[in-house]
This record gives C-alpha cells, structure tokens and sequence, in this order.
C-alpha cells in the first residue's frame, strides 16, 4: 500500500532512523556550556532545537494515545491554537530549559525509539489511508504518514541544517573573541 510520501512502513522508518542519526550526530561537538548559546542567523540554540523535537515527538504520540483511550484529543495541545505555534514551543524550551545537553540528547535518543516503536505498531493502512484516526482528520493528503514526516523526517533535515549553521556561526563568535 504505497504512500505519496514513502513506498512502506519500513522506507518511513528507516528514512527516520537515518535522518536523526545525521541530526543527532551533529551535537557530538557542541559542549554543554553552549547548549544555550544564541549564533546570528540562527533562531534557535542547540537546547531548543531538541527540546523542539523531543515536545513535539511526544505530542503527537500523546494525539496517538488520546485517541486509543478514548479521551478527547485537544490539537495542538490544551490551551494552545494552531495559528499561535510560538507559545506551545517556548513551553517545550521552558520544559526542558535545566536539562544539560548529554540529558536532552539521552532523552532525544528515547523520544525517537518511541517513535519508531509507535510507527512498528501501526499497519500500513493506519499508516497511509486518510482518516484512520480523527486526530489526522480528513484532509486529502493528511494520512498519519504525513503527520509523521513533518514532525520527525522533517524537522530532522531543516533543524541539521540550523545546527551546522550554528556550528560555523560558534566558530566565526570564537575567531572573532580571540583576535
């Protein structure tokens, strides 16, 4: 049952699974003491571009998890609106903002095995046909695949970008401090 997105379940998974060990990979260099640490150009530090993607993992497998216990899902989140994403996301920084970068990292590493423990439970029909859970809606184009890819494959691709941005960024701070 192809998607438009993926042929499988398993190009999904294995599509996430590279994605984040790239994005991931990326904070092998970056010291704690600059987790928080702001580059020109670049709209979030390294601890918010996790705290980004561990909050929004667990938010839509909280959708996920709504649904199946039969609770009502509020999307975004409770209190929050989809035309004011801004709020939601200072929440995930201000959640995780005392957490050192081994932490966030650990727990990115957790996040994205639930992920991928969550996408191995769904068949490919739950996965690529519309409307299979009221959390995805009805949309054309809106299968739980499509969920999935903006809040993993996704953000994983555009938020490695930022960080090697950042990376450079640090390097020019730091040439620029000890001349």
């Amino acid at each position: 049952m192809p998607g438009i997105l993926y042929a499988s379940k398993k190009e999904l998974s294995e599509t996430i699974r590279r994605t984040y060990v790239l994005f991931e990979g990326e904070f092998n260099d970056i010291h704690n003491s600059d987790k928080d640490k702001r580059v020109e150009g670049v709209d979030k530090t390294p601890a918010q571009m996790l705290a980004y993607q561990i909050g929004w993992m667990n938010l839509v497998m909280d959708w996920e998890r709504n649904e199946q216990l039969g609770h009502e899902c509020h999307m975004p989140a409770p209190g929050y609106k989809w035309n004011r994403l801004g709020p939601l996301n200072e929440s995930f920084y201000e959640k995780y903002s005392d957490y050192t970068l081994e932490e966030l990292r650990s727990l990115f590493r957790e996040t994205e095995q639930q992920w991928q423990n969550w996408i191995d439970s769904l068949s490919e029909e739950e996965l690529f046909v519309e409307g299979m859970r009221q959390w995805t809606g009805n949309k054309p184009g809106w299968a739980m695949v499509k969920w999935i890819q903006i809040n993993s494959v996704a953000p994983f691709k555009s938020f490695r970008t930022r960080i090697r941005k950042w990376k450079k960024g640090q390097l020019a701070d730091m040439d620029v401090r000890s001349e």
